[in-house]
C-alpha cells in the first residue's frame, strides 16, 4: 500500500531543478562553460512545465473519480 498519493508536477518540477543543479556544479568544477543566463529559463520552464502537469493531473484523477461513481470532492472538504 502507498503511502501517499504520486504526484507527477512535483516529480517533473523536481527533475528540473535537479538538472538545473547538474549543470552549474560543473560548471563550477570546470567541466563546460555555462553562461550566466541558462538557469533562469531552465528554472522557470520547469517549474512552467511542473504546474501543467500537475493541472492534467488533477483533471484526470477528477475525470476518473467522477466516471467510477466517486464522490466529488469541493475545496473545503480537501483541507481538512
Amino acid at each position: 500500500m502507498l503511502r501517499h498519493e504520486f504526484q507527477p508536477g512535483k516529480l517533473v518540477g523536481g527533475a528540473c531543478l535537479v538538472a538545473a543543479g547538474v549543470v552549474y556544479a560543473g560548471d563550477a568544477r570546470g567541466l563546460w562553460q555555462v553562461p550566466w543566463f541558462v538557469g533562469v529559463p531552465l528554472v522557470v520552464g520547469g517549474l512552467c512545465l511542473a504546474g501543467a502537469v500537475a493541472v492534467l493531473d488533477r483533471v484526470v484523477r477528477r475525470r476518473r473519480r467522477i466516471r467510477s461513481g466517486g464522490t466529488r470532492e469541493t475545496g473545503a472538504e480537501s483541507l481538512g
